[in-house]
């Protein structure tokens, strides 16, 4: 059934069309879905894993369309760097309750919160002793603030602030752990579309926000039935960071970066710095937030595959592989898989990397169109070159989370309905 379209997204989509694409979708009947999560344990470099994913979908399966290629459609969701799979949900739930797609969302390992069912985290990010939030990479793995050691830096100050980062010592449960997440993260990929979206029964079309992004891109050459990458602020692959945003990312492998408020004003001042208000409501309006922000995780450990730190990734690998007492061959062939991660597979009998629909909302500054633009020479490189496409919208800031009067759902509809119609009309067609 499958066969080339010229079907082409428009680069510009205004604001008067994004709210019509608002009212259009909720003016659409509601299709009954059952919202379930999966949580399953996977071995990594000899290490146990619990990852959490949350699946939406048709109660009546017969409901989830198929795609031009004759395969069910599937959506696979990754998260920002911020968050858990709550930051997205508002896409899941009109890509499911509105148009029938299967949605798989899986949270970065350690940061689903599995000791309660609200999946929402206690408690503060730093705390008075000392102490600060970690991973909960599983459901027994408690990371003790004798494992780690608190580092402020300020040489990336002018955008974000004061970092603040646990610097995991040497020989602790933590350094091993930040030394092999990337393993984990990439089998975490797998066993998801593999229990959710099979392979010969679901063509599957990736979404990373942010951070998330060059992971979807990994994931696109190592799961099969990737048909395309649909983005909203989705970074390109690792690599191509550096060369469209000009941020090198210099730090230890073994720092997880905590999230504070301060990330809190970077989004915040990008969503109100056109609005006329004054600083001092400005920062309330921060703190007013962050007291619901602090319920996500919080915490950063993937900078070093967004980013494409691959000092630290060799180090990394460097240092599972002495945990493990791998050979001198095995060693390098690890160091390889994890510079992998930040750039495209190539040789023979690889797997393409796939179209790449890149929407980008007009008040986004920090995945920005122009970074979009510029990432198309690199991408043009790519041995064969994908189908990749840069859309304005005239809505939207970087977080999903960001609502206004006009558009009280936020961008998520609009954008569901664009994804559905690049799907539909056969955008990822071969």
């Amino acid at each position: 059934m499958s066969s080339q379209s010229s079907w082409e997204p428009a680069s510009v989509v205004s604001r008067e069309e994004v709210l019509k694409l608002h009212s259009d979708v909720l003016a659409m009947p509601d299709i009954p879905i059952h919202v379930r999560e999966d949580i399953f344990r996977i071995h990594a470099l000899e290490m146990d894993w619990d990852i959490g994913v949350v699946v939406y979908e048709p109660k009546d399966i017969r409901r989830t369309p198929a795609g031009p290629d004759g395969q069910r459609v599937g959506v696979f969701l990754i998260h920002g760097g911020v968050s858990d799979y709550k930051s997205v949900d508002c896409i899941a739930r009109p890509l499911s309750e509105k148009f029938g797609i299967k949605v798989a969302s899986m949270t970065f390992p350690g940061r689903f919160y599995l000791l309660d069912p609200s999946r929402d985290w206690p408690g503060e990010v730093e705390n008075s002793d000392g102490s600060a939030r970690t991973p909960l990479w599983t459901k027994e793995t408690h990371i003790t603030k004798d494992q780690y050691e608190i580092v402020q830096d300020s040489s990336k100050r002018q955008d974000y602030g004061t970092l603040v980062s646990l610097a995991a010592k040497e020989g602790s449960e933590f350094y091993h752990r930040m030394a092999a997440w990337p393993i984990a993260f990439e089998e975490a990929i797998k066993e998801t579309a593999r229990r959710h979206l099979p392979q010969g029964e679901f063509s599957i079309y990736i979404h990373g926000h942010s951070t998330g992004g060059p992971f979807a891109m990994m994931a696109t050459q190592r799961v099969a039935n990737i048909a395309g990458v649909v983005g909203y602020g989705t970074s390109p692959f690792g690599y191509m960071y550096p060369q469209v945003s000009g941020d090198n990312w210099d730090f230890p492998f073994n720092r997880l970066r905590l999230r504070t408020w301060r990330d809190t004003a970077r989004y915040l001042y990008e969503a109100m710095k056109d609005k006329a208000i004054g600083l001092p409501m400005l920062i309330e309006l921060t703190f007013e937030r962050w007291q619901k922000s602090k319920r996500r995780p919080n915490f950063k450990a993937e900078d070093f595959v967004h980013k494409n730190s691959v000092k630290a990734l060799e180090a990394a690998a460097r240092a599972a592989a002495a945990r493990l007492k791998l050979s001198q061959k095995d060693t390098d062939a690890l160091v390889q898989r994890y510079l992998g991660y930040t750039r495209e597979l190539s040789g023979p009998g690889v797997k393409p990397v796939p179209p790449f629909l890149s929407l980008h909302g007009i008040n986004d500054d920090t995945v920005t169109l122009a970074r979009c633009h510029r990432s198309l020479a690199l991408f043009a490189h790519l041995n064969p070159a994908p189908k990749v496409r840069c859309v304005s919208i005239g809505a939207g800031v970087h977080t999903w989370s960001y609502t206004e009067s006009e558009l009280p759902h936020g961008i998520a509809t609009p954008v569901a309905k664009l994804w559905h119609d690049a799907i539909t009309n056969g955008f990822f067609l071969p």
